[in-house]
């Protein structure tokens, strides 16, 4: 989970594997894949890298970049 700032100053914890995109209109808008919209005042580079900050903690890159890696071999 993320900790983000809704536009009203409330924060919320969003799931980052349920994140199917983030845009900003200036607004950062992110959807996630049950189709449901949040707005968030974080900016899109913010938003991207606590998703990433996240990933890595539950190993989900470093095994993506290891079964690439063992692909090739």
């Amino acid at each position: 989970m993320i900790r983000l700032t809704r536009l009203n100053g409330r924060q919320l914890l969003v799931n980052a594997l349920l994140i199917e995109s983030i845009e900003e209109t200036p607004d950062t808008i992110i959807t996630l894949i049950t189709g449901k919209k949040i707005t968030v005042l974080e900016p899109m580079t913010d938003v991207v890298q606590l998703v990433t900050q996240y990933m890595q903690t539950i190993g989900s890159i470093a095994g993506t970049i290891k079964s690439i890696d063992s692909e090739g071999s």
